[in-house]
């Protein structure tokens, strides 16, 4: 059990994600804005993630380790194995650090994917505050399914169901589970169990803000005390790089690349850091990208290369029209000028950054969460296309694909409403954030009861200001 940075101070706040890069930024970056405001914050991340990620800019924060039990696996492992041994190992090595370097600790805020971290948290007496790092949206779809009265898994093949405070969704805008029949597996249960003991929690964080998801929060907060916050990485202003990474990017190699092309011209293509598609897939994204006469700039995980078509990233670079690269710090990307549109998976963190950047989206949802944001998107948000899967094998073909980008990025009416509606939508984050905005006011009052919590003679307008 290592302490690596701000060993002597003592914390008020821990802040514990889910040790994935998608869940990590979002909690880090919530910890940074927490530590501006006064607050002493540690973040707890896995010892297997320490040695591999890079973290930007964490001075403000004590990092401390603790291990998952990584060290003492051998060979492959399932995921389910992964997450029994995570489990296992965490609650006890957590556990053991609360007690041992935590005493002045306040509040714990964890993964609303960790739920029993919930436990840690009562048992010491301490503020659980459980942090949601998917769409309100996508979280409401997990708590029906997971009450099995609304909407049961498996679905049937004619699925179509009306939720409360959701617009009418298909078979293909549900949470999907590759080929998973059993309704128990562990999958759907890890993401059903988020909301088992929610309303033991003293503080429910979800990474969105008040105007994205009005409906749906109001039908929420009806039965939780559901607090927003998001979108988080914009908490102290766009500059700040309040991030980790498990991949390097090469920034100089895109940036230079970015700044040679003409205002609105570049597709921005990335399907988050677990990224898999299938070879004929990538073929078929790759050819539209190469017809669409745009410029473009694909992400492409090491892992993921072997399927592009042969010599493509060569071809592309040589004459001068797509750059291929294997990681990059994608909100800097998306503020680019250059940038037209986005092809994303609709993983939440990838949404957000396109909304809050203004950028239309052409939605290519893989699965689990991103069908539901896709669905938001398009006919809800009305700031982006998505393209139709085709019938037996599933593959989105390329003529479809072109054709979403050219609906997002051409002059006709339609895409003039799409590009106006995500800029409408850059403004509305950026007002959530702002002084006195709605996530703004609510990161305050966490704060300040913190601030009451741990010393009654502080007063939060000297801590705050």
């Amino acid at each position: 059990m290592g302490i690596e940075v701000g060993a002597g101070r003592k914390a008020q706040v821990v802040v514990i994600p889910f040790p994935a890069q998608g869940h990590i930024n979002p909690a880090l970056a919530f910890a940074k804005c927490l530590a501006s405001k006064g607050l002493l914050v540690a973040v707890v991340i896995t010892t297997s993630v320490a040695k591999s990620a890079n973290f930007s800019d964490c001075a403000s924060l004590a990092l401390h380790t603790v291990s998952d039990g990584s060290e003492h696996v051998e060979g492959t492992e399932t995921v389910e194995a992964y997450l029994k041994r995570f489990r296992r190992n965490i609650s006890r090595n957590l556990a053991d650090l609360m007690d041992d370097h935590m005493s002045c600790t306040r509040a714990i805020v964890y993964d609303s994917i960790m739920p029993w971290v919930l436990d840690i948290a009562k048992d010491r007496g301490l503020v659980g505050a459980c942090f949601f790092t998917q769409s309100c949206s996508a979280s409401a779809v997990f708590h029906h399914l997971g009450q099995g009265l609304l909407l049961q898994y498996p679905y049937e093949d004619d699925a179509a169901v009306s939720l409360p405070a959701l617009p009418p969704l298909e078979k293909r805008d549900l949470p999907s589970f590759s080929h998973m029949v059993d309704p128990d597996h562990f999958a759907v249960k890890l993401l059903t169990d988020q909301f088992s003991n929610l309303g033991r929690a003293d503080w429910i964080f979800f990474n969105t803000f008040d105007k994205l998801e009005t409906k749906i929060l109001e039908w929420m907060r009806s039965r939780w005390p559901i607090t927003t916050i998001g979108p988080t990485f914009l908490l102290q202003g766009e500059a700040k790089k309040h991030s980790i990474s498990m991949f390097e990017p090469k920034a100089d190699a895109y940036r230079e690349w970015l700044e040679s092309r003409d205002p609105g011209s570049v597709v921005y293509v990335s399907f988050g850091s677990f990224a898999s598609m299938e070879k004929e897939q990538m073929a078929e994204l790759g050819h539209a990208l190469l017809t669409t006469g745009h410029h473009f700039l694909w992400v492409v995980l090491s892992s993921e290369l072997e399927k592009l078509p042969p010599d493509f990233a060569a071809t592309a670079a040589a004459a001068g029209t797509g750059l291929v690269v294997e990681w990059c710090h994608q909100p800097e990307v998306l503020a680019h000028p250059a940038v037209a549109c986005f092809v994303t998976h609709c993983g939440w963190n990838s949404t957000l950054e396109g909304l809050s950047h203004g950028v239309p989206l052409v939605a290519m949802a893989q699965w689990v969460d991103q069908n539901t944001n896709a669905k938001l998107v398009v006919d809800v948000w009305g700031a982006g296309a998505a393209p139709r899967r085709r019938g037996g094998d599933g593959i989105v073909g390329r003529e479809e694909i072109a054709m979403c980008i050219e609906r997002v990025v051409g002059g006709d009416g339609e895409g003039v409403g799409i590009r106006r509606n995500a800029l409408r939508w850059k403004e509305m984050a950026a007002e959530a954030v702002g002084s006195g905005g709605s996530s703004d006011i609510n990161v305050v009052d966490f704060v300040s009861k913190i601030v009451f919590d741990d010393a009654g003679d502080v007063s939060p307008s000297s801590v705050l200001a």
